[in-house]
């Protein structure tokens, strides 16, 4: 055996003994971290779905209430301790039962429960549609309204059916929703996206729409009623808006489509504030006296 060939034979032992990889392995992607919450209560179907529908996609924290807040809209939990449960299953996730509001429960998982901020919140799969004006009325909403407060990405996911089959389809649709806003770069900070999605998702898929908020008003009626004791008292009656103009989340939804909704944070009527101008600057600097 020649000079030459015996060296090439100490290299590759020498190069073996240090460890070294023959090539160099591919970079890993970074890690991609969601929170989930919702309304209905850390035990809903809904919540089980999305866990594990995203388990295999990202790593999962849940944060939900430890029972349900449905129509609680944005309200918050301040005036007494917020009682908090870990909870470790077998799926490894970590889910955390909060007695707070919906959110309560992501502003909390967000600066207290978390060693870090998510990519994503993730708010669902609702029991029922937040359609239109219901959106000002939601928990489901109002926990992902929280993390855009914050500059977080989030999507509200609602659903018109109640079975697990649809349950599942709505969690895989959410998957896929998320896998495109990333490949598209549209995660982007503040993002808040509403999603409703149409019973019978599990057997037919029509299609996703972009669409508007309806801006039709639901019913409400009450019902007068007289206790034995002779207190009065109502019984609510609600009448959900069924359909409205073309390009809104109604219409869309009324028809099979899912409906796709961009929300914003800024309330601001924009073309009014021209219009109060002239009104603030009559009051001048005097003080104003009764």
């Amino acid at each position: 055996m020649n000079r030459r060939a015996v060296a090439a034979i100490v290299f590759v032992v020498l190069l073996g003994m240090s460890g070294a990889p023959p090539m160099a392995q591919e970079a890993q992607p970074p890690s991609f971290t969601i929170l989930l919450a919702n309304d209905d209560g850390y035990e809903a179907p809904g919540l089980k779905a999305l866990a594990d529908a995203l388990s295999s996609v990202a790593e999962l924290v849940v944060a939900a209430p430890a029972s349900e807040q449905s129509g609680t809209g944005h309200g918050i939990t301040y005036r007494h301790p917020i009682m908090v449960r870990r909870i470790r299953r077998a799926d490894g996730i970590v889910w955390y039962a909060i007695q707070a509001r919906p959110a309560t429960c992501v502003r909390l998982a967000l600066e207290a429960l978390m060693d870090e901020k998510p990519d994503l919140v993730i708010s669902g799969i609702n029991r029922g549609a937040n359609l239109g004006i219901v959106t000002f009325y939601s928990g489901t909403v109002a926990a992902a309204r929280e993390a855009a407060f914050v500059g977080l990405p989030a999507i509200a996911v609602s659903m018109g059916g109640h079975d697990d089959a649809d349950y599942r389809a709505t969690a895989a649709f959410v998957r896929r929703l998320v896998q495109g806003l990333r490949s598209r770069r549209l995660m982007r900070p503040g993002l808040l996206l509403n999603v409703n999605v149409p019973a019978g998702i599990a057997h037919r898929f029509k299609g996703v729409r972009v669409t508007r908020l309806s801006l039709k008003v639901p019913g409400e009626d009450y019902e007068r009623r007289v206790s034995p004791r002779g207190q009065m008292y109502f019984w609510n009656i609600y009448h959900p808006v069924k359909d409205d103009v073309e390009g809104t989340d109604v219409h869309a939804f009324a028809r099979g489509f899912i409906s796709l909704t961009p929300l914003g944070i800024d309330q601001t009527r924009t073309a009014d504030l021209d219009v109060f101008r002239p009104l603030a600057q009559s009051f001048g600097a005097r003080a104003v006296h009764q």
